[in-house]
C-alpha cells in the first residue's frame, strides 16, 4: 500500500491556508503525523477520509484518486475521529453492528461474527451490552478503533486518539495498534503527543503551520538532538532563571531543590550533565533551533503521553 500526497493545499476564507503545498509518501505500516495544535494535521485527515476537499494538489492511494474515486476510497478507510461518538440508546454490540452495516456487511450472521471479533480484539466482550454512551473514555475510544476496523481497511486514520486517557489505557491502544502491523495496511497517527509516535511508529511527518516540516524515521529526528540534551540539578530559584533561558522538558523533586531536563546548544552559566535525547527532546530541538519557534512549556504543544 502506498500513499502519496502533491502539492496539497487547503485554503480558508479570509486567505488562512490550513495546509500549505504538502508533499507527502506513507508506505503500509504506523506513520506518525506530529506537530503543535493548528498545525492542520485534522484538516489533512478529514481530506484523506474525503470529508473535505482540498484547494489545490491532489492524492493517490495504490493508483485510486481522492477525488474521482472517492467511494472506493472511502470502502478500504477506517476513520477515528477525535471526537468520536456513540448513540445514546445502542449498546456496544449494537453500535458496533450498524458500523457494521454502513461497511456494506449485509449478512446478519456474518456481522455478529464480526462485531464479536472486534469485541475481543479491543477487550470489550463484557461490556458488549452497556450502553456505548456510558462506558468510560478509555472504552469509548477501543470502540471507536474497532468501528474504524469493521470493514478491514486497508487505511486506518485515528485523529489524537489518546487524549483523555490514563496511562494504562493509552498502553492497550497503542499494543491494539501495534498488533495491526502485520496486515498490509497503512496505519496514519495523527497526534501531538510525542509518546504515541515514538513508542509504535517507524516512519513519521512533523507539520507546523500547514507546512510539511519534516519526514523521515523519528531516530533521525533525535539524532539531530544528540549534545543538546541535558540534565540539570537546580535550586528553587535557579529553576526560574533557568526556564526562562531554555526550554525545560522535566521537573522532578530533588534533594535540595530540582532535577530538571533542558534542551539547549549549550548550558551557560549552569552546570549540567548531557543525556541521551529522546523523541520529545528532539522535537523540542527542532522546532526552537531549525524553525525558529518560539517553545512553550504546554500540554496543549508537547506532551509525552507515558
Amino acid at each position: 500500500m502506498r500513499l502519496t500526497i502533491e502539492n496539497m493545499t487547503m485554503q480558508y476564507k479570509k486567505g488562512v491556508r490550513a495546509l500549505d503545498d504538502v508533499n507527502l509518501t506513507i508506505e503500509s505500516g504506523m506513520f506518525g503525523l506530529l506537530g503543535p495544535n493548528g498545525a492542520g494535521k485534522t484538516t489533512l485527515m478529514r481530506i484523506l477520509v474525503t470529508l473535505m476537499k482540498p484547494s489545490s494538489g491532489r492524492a493517490e492511494v495504490d493508483g485510486l484518486d481522492l477525488v474521482k474515486d472517492r467511494g472506493k476510497i472511502r470502502s478500504m478507510t477506517g476513520y477515528l475521529p477525535q471526537d468520536f461518538s456513540t448513540f445514546s440508546k445502542l449498546s456496544a454490540s449494537e453500535f458496533l453492528d450498524y458500523s457494521a452495516r454502513l461497511a456494506g456487511l449485509k449478512s446478519k450472521g456474518n456481522r455478529s461474527n464480526v462485531v464479536e471479533e472486534m469485541l475481543e480484539t479491543v477487550g470489550l466482550f463484557e461490556a458488549r451490552d452497556r450502553q456505548a454512551n456510558k462506558l468510560s473514555g478509555g472504552m469509548k475510544r477501543r470502540l471507536g478503533i474497532a468501528q474504524a476496523l469493521i470493514g478491514s481497511p486497508k487505511i486506518l486514520i485515528v485523529d489524537e486518539p489518546t487524549i483523555g486517557l490514563d496511562p494504562e489505557e493509552r498502553l492497550r491502544f497503542r499494543n491494539i495498534l501495534a498488533d495491526m502491523v502485520s496486515r498490509d495496511i497503512i496505519i496514519i497517527l495523527s497526534t501531538h503527543i510525542v509518546g504515541d509516535i515514538s513508542s509504535t511508529c517507524t516512519g513519521m511527518a512533523l507539520l507546523n503551520r500547514g507546512k510539511l516540516a519534516y519526514q523521515g524515521p523519528p531516530e533521525q529526528l533525535i539524532e539531530n538532538a544528540r549534545g543538546h540534551t541535558w540534565q540539570v540539578n537546580v535550586s528553587d530559584s535557579d529553576l526560574f532563571k533557568i526556564k526562562e533561558r531554555y526550554p525545560v522538558i522535566s521537573t522532578i523533586p530533588a534533594a535540595g531543590g530540582w532535577e530538571i531536563q533542558v534542551v539547549a546548544k549549550s548550558l551557560d552559566g549552569f552546570s549540567g550533565t548531557a543525556i541521551e535525547p529522546n523523541l520529545e527532546h528532539a522535537y523540542v530541538w527542532f522546532m526552537e533551533h531549525t524553525l525558529g519557534e518560539s517553545w512553550i512549556e504546554d500540554d496543549d504543544v508537547i506532551s509525552t503521553g507515558a
